[in-house]
């Protein structure tokens, strides 16, 4: 079986990159940052016209008409690039909300014992609770929203707020929520990987500029060793998530999270080794990909699940 991409499938990665690059380069990111971490109405509405929120709907309901290994392709690029927002709830919602679809609407997360991110910007909330999954807008959002406490979060680029519980607030239920956290937990696997990705650039680009003793750091055992490790990390998560993405199959989109979380964490970790102390500080990116990784791996499928997942199938 050829497991390679295809021309199509590899002129739509760069071209995302592409679109990317020019749209959310680093300065409108750390004004982002800068500006609270919100999601910005222009910025969505240039994703909605990109045909990121409707790359799965089918061409009759005026989407794209792609598949699950498309917005695998697609949301690893958006995990290199750190961009803010609900961006997997928004896609997998995009039927059910009006305006989703075309970046006019914003469709939160909302997990149940979990913090939502980018509450305050949300147009309608996807609430999955277990294997059933509804959306909440209208006066139930407003209600929800007014009970909502904002809450620390260790991510500078997505508010989080603490809500009540989520059982009280009737919505409009979805067909197959077991399959819509699936998807997600792929789709934040595929961001994780990126970010993964994105450390191991960072990292090499360093260790080959920054010297210490008249040589580049990244000639030193030591450096080359975090360096190879990352790379192992990254590949090895890759081969995961794309090989979920083509079979769907539950125990293989947990094996794809699971290593995922820990390819990004572990990279971002290793990441502000290769950068010593300046990586911590604000100027420096590599704290922030560390940051958004610990978050990600808490949403859709956390380690836990994953690993009860995993060990379900085995049986």
């Amino acid at each position: 079986m050829d497991f390679q991409l295809s021309d199509d499938q590899r002129a739509l990665r760069a071209g995302m990159r592409e679109l990317l690059a020019g749209r959310f380069d680093r300065d409108r990111m750390r004004a982002v940052l800068d500006g609270g971490g919100g999601v910005g109405g222009a910025l969505w509405r240039e994703l909605g016209a990109a045909g990121l929120f409707a790359l799965r709907l089918p061409e009759t309901a005026g989407g794209v008409g792609l598949g699950l290994p498309e917005s695998v392709l697609v949301f690893d690029e958006v995990g290199r690039r750190l961009l803010p927002g609900p961006l997997i709830a928004t896609q997998l919602a995009a039927g059910a909300v009006q305006g989703a679809a075309a970046g006019e609407a914003v469709v939160a997360l909302a997990e149940a014992g979990r913090p939502v991110g980018h509450l305050a910007a949300a147009d309608a909330l996807l609430v999955l609770d277990g294997d059933s999954a509804r959306v909440l807008s209208g006066g139930a959002l407003r209600r929800l929203v007014g009970e909502a406490e904002p809450v620390r979060s260790l991510d500078p680029g997505t508010p989080l707020w603490r809500v009540p519980g989520l059982a009280g607030y009737e919505g409009e239920p979805l067909a197959d929520g077991a399959r819509l956290r699936r998807e997600g937990a792929l789709l934040a696997a595929a961001e994780q990987l990126g970010s993964a990705a994105r450390s191991l650039e960072a990292a090499v680009q360093h260790a080959g500029a920054r010297e210490q003793f008249g040589a580049p750091i990244g000639s030193f055992q030591a450096v080359k060793h975090l360096c190879a490790g990352m790379l192992v990390r990254a590949e090895t998560a890759r081969a995961a998530v794309y090989a979920a993405a083509v079979t769907a199959d539950p125990a293989e989109i947990a094996g794809a999270k699971l290593l995922a979380d820990e390819a990004a964490v572990g990279n971002a970790r290793d990441c502000l080794q290769v950068h010593g102390g300046m990586g911590f500080t604000w100027e420096a990116d590599v704290h922030l990909h560390l940051k958004r990784a610990w978050l990600r791996a808490g949403q859709w499928l956390t380690a836990a699940e994953a690993e009860e997942a995993l060990a379900a199938d085995l049986a």
